[in-house]
């Protein structure tokens, strides 16, 4: 299985604590934090992954 292309996410202040979006196999969605000694990743489907990003737009102050 290849290595997923991380993306940092554009809300990333400077730091370590940081969330990393890839896109994975069969159309999930990946999701790590780099701060996380684990290395922990959690996978979506697509549309899992836009509700979650719609639900912390409305949410957020920038949003």
């Amino acid at each position: 299985m290849p290595e997923p292309t991380w993306q940092k996410s554009s809300y990333c202040a400077q730091g370590n604590s940081c969330i990393h979006v890839a896109a994975g196999t069969a159309g999930t969605i990946h999701l790590t934090e780099s701060s996380d000694p684990t290395a922990a990743i959690l996978s979506a489907a697509p549309a899992t992954f836009r509700t979650l990003l719609r639900t912390l737009k409305q949410d957020s102050p920038r949003g």
